[in-house]
């Protein structure tokens, strides 16, 4: 029997999107389906600029699963890419990953998930001199 699988800490919005070649109903395209996990390696490897063993830590995963991961991610973008497909985002097996700011007027502390839209004003204060304190580090909920 296969052990369950871990989840992965990301820290994209989850909100179901699609990208699609312009000027063509989304009905007469095939679909190529990408999981926030997918995303998130990729977000963190190509967009951020990480190197695999760090992103991997970031995910709460091995490295040789993160690059399991992200070359599914790159092969399904590059598909619909020079296919002309719809890449629609959703799914997967993750945890959302949150973060602390710091508040260097009143010095007060919070705390957000990816799914929180960040205001860039302290709740306590409504000052907008904050600095995010876990900017290198990812830490999912337990």
């Amino acid at each position: 029997m296969p052990r369950a699988r871990k989840k992965r800490c990301i820290y994209v919005d989850t909100y179901t999107r699609y990208f699609k070649p312009r000027g063509v109903p989304l009905e007469q395209l095939d679909i190529v389906r990408l999981t926030f996990e997918e995303l998130e390696a990729i977000r963190l490897k190509d967009l951020v600029g990480l190197e695999q063993i760090e992103a991997s830590e970031k995910m709460g995963i091995s490295q040789p699963t993160f690059h399991r991961i992200l070359k599914e991610a790159r092969n399904k973008v590059s598909d619909a890419l020079v296919n002309s497909k719809a890449i629609e985002i959703f799914g997967g097996d993750y945890e959302i990953g949150i973060t602390q700011f710091k508040c260097q007027n009143c010095n007060h502390i919070w705390e957000l998930d990816a799914s929180s839209k960040i205001d860039r004003k302290c709740p306590n204060c409504n000052r907008e001199k904050i600095i995010n304190l876990m900017s290198n580090m990812y830490n999912c909920k337990k």
